[in-house]
């Protein structure tokens, strides 16, 4: 090992002392958490977020056109609506390596140093949840974005030196549920474009669950799979859930998997037919009994629930304020008339104040 030049024998001290199986998860390891077989293989097969394919196939074919790999993307948007899926099309739209983690996964800078140093050229690297990188890992992904090359500071004190490492080619591709987390510096750095995946419609969301159940080979009728669309909260991920519990049931029963199967099958899993759960319901239903409607404090109604504020507010708030039975205001959060009707509770006279 002496008798390699000072850059090769860092390079070999990284990957000698670094698991890169550890921290990169091949594709079969995301099984657990996207079933493989409902994601789609082809950009014609992926419903719904139309501009973003659109800018997705203008810069991609630039980059075939240019023989070089793509340049950084970040998508960003609720979790379940297809970011981790976008970037694995466009690993097969340029037929390249896809190596995926996370931003948890990558806890030192020596870790964020095994993956780089082990892509090669064209690779893809996914990273998740992009966010919860440190600060110092952070801060080495910089030049690895911007000049295709990495810094490794050897020894301490005054006889510390740097070696700079140059990179292969590669697409980085990150997806955050919480871009407002993530510095300037580093969303500046994504040269290839910013996207939000938005919410998809629900005749969207029909035809992802009749595509899923034609894969799964699942015998089911339109009522039913507009049921399933209804209560989807507006998300693939959801409604292919959905989905398989109601075939579930339909198998338990033997029988097709029709409108009244699908309505049992998600009330037995609490999803009433606006799409919320018990614990959704349960949370309006508190400020409405037990607060009067509102205006309630996020520390006062976690304490009433035992729920993490944080849950309140990232799980629970968004879906509810999107359908119109909860609003924020200065004061706290206020039940509103919608709300009220979906609990079958009678709308209080003073409801209109209090959400003025």
């Amino acid at each position: 090992m002496e008798d390699l030049n000072p850059p090769l024998r860092v390079l070999l001290f990284i990957c000698m002392n670094n698991q890169p199986d550890q921290i990169i998860n091949p594709d079969e390891n995301l099984e657990s958490f996207l079933d493989q077989t409902l994601r789609p293989d082809r950009f014609d097969e992926y419903i719904g977020q139309e501009n973003i394919k659109q800018n997705l196939k203008i810069l991609l074919g630039a980059a075939k056109g240019r023989g070089h790999p793509p340049e950084h993307i970040l998508f960003y948007g609720p979790p379940g609506l297809g970011k981790t899926t976008l970037a694995h099309l466009i690993a097969k739209e340029m037929n390249a390596q896809i190596k995926a983690t996370s931003g948890p996964a990558i806890e030192k800078v020596g870790d964020l140093a095994s993956v780089l140093t082990n892509l090669s050229a064209g690779d893809i690297l996914f990273i998740d949840e992009i966010h919860r990188l440190n600060k110092a890992v952070e801060e080495v992904l910089y030049p690895a974005m911007e000049a295709g090359s990495i810094d490794i500071i050897i020894g301490k004190g005054p006889s510390a030196r740097t070696i700079q490492l140059d990179l292969p080619p590669f697409t980085l591709i990150a997806a955050t549920t919480r871009i407002a987390m993530l510095s300037s510096p580093l969303r500046s750095r994504f040269s290839g474009g910013v996207f939000r995946l938005e919410f998809y419609k629900e005749e969207e969301i029909e035809k992802i669950i009749e595509r899923s159940s034609r894969i799964l080979s699942i015998k089911t009728d339109l009522r039913a799979i507009k049921e399933i669309a209804r209560r989807s909260r507006f998300t693939p991920r959801t409604a292919n859930y959905l989905l398989k519990r109601a075939r579930d049931l339909a198998e338990m029963k033997k029988e097709e998997l029709s409108r009244d199967i699908t309505e049992e099958a998600l009330s037995l899993i609490g999803i009433d037919n606006a799409g919320l759960t018990s614990s959704d319901r349960v949370l309006i239903a508190t400020i409405a009994e037990k607060f009067s409607g509102g205006p309630v404090g996020l520390s006062t109604l976690g304490a009433a629930l035992s729920e993490e504020q944080s849950t309140i507010e990232e799980v629970h708030e968004p879906y509810l304020i999107q359908c119109g039975f909860l609003e924020r205001t200065p004061r706290g959060r206020v039940i509103t008339e919608k709300g009220y009707h979906h609990l079958g509770l009678k709308v209080p006279a003073n409801i209109q104040e209090k959400l003025l």
